[in-house]
């Protein structure tokens, strides 16, 4: 049984990062999200699912889901039997670029990256205008565009002050 429970609360840290992060990408805060939902969502326990504390049931995943306006598999850890485990220095979860500083850079590899993230946010329909998460098979793809490794080309855009924390 202890097993078990370790093996659950790893899962649920692992929804929490998920959930956590798309809140995030949303530019919302916690108090933010209980506001706009008319309190379904309370902040106190929103954060004990972002924390790993609680778990959530599939009716309240597809609820917040819906929320977020994402299919209920974003919120699940991506990481299943089979895939690829992420290299430790790139998230497992992307990156988070800031489109205000893309536009500063120049040259080829700025222009590749523009265009690129302006793909993603049409089609995501995600038009915040701050800045985009670039899932962990967008940048897959984007480096091997570019010609470079997962691992250098996420360390290059954090070395050209573009990804966020």
């Amino acid at each position: 049984m202890g097993i078990e429970e370790g093996k659950d609360l790893s899962y649920n840290e692992a929804v929490g990062q998920r959930l956590r992060s798309i809140r995030k990408q949303r530019g919302l805060s916690l108090q933010d999200v209980e506001e706009i939902s008319s309190r379904e969502f309370k902040a106190s326990v929103l954060g004990a699912y972002e924390r790993g504390e609680r778990a959530l049931s599939l009716p309240r995943l597809q609820r917040l889901a819906a929320f977020f306006n994402v299919g209920p598999g974003q919120l699940l850890p991506q990481e299943e039997a089979g895939e690829p485990r992420p290299s430790p220095s790139v998230p497992s979860g992307g990156v988070t670029v800031d489109l205000n500083k893309i536009d500063s850079l120049t040259g080829r590899e700025a222009k590749l990256l523009e265009d690129f993230l302006r793909a993603i946010q049409m089609m995501r329909q995600d038009f915040n205008g701050r800045v985009l998460t670039i899932r962990r098979n967008d940048l897959r793809l984007l480096s091997l565009l570019l010609h470079q490794a997962e691992d250098d080309f996420s360390r290059r855009l954090t070395d050209l002050g573009v990804t966020t924390v």
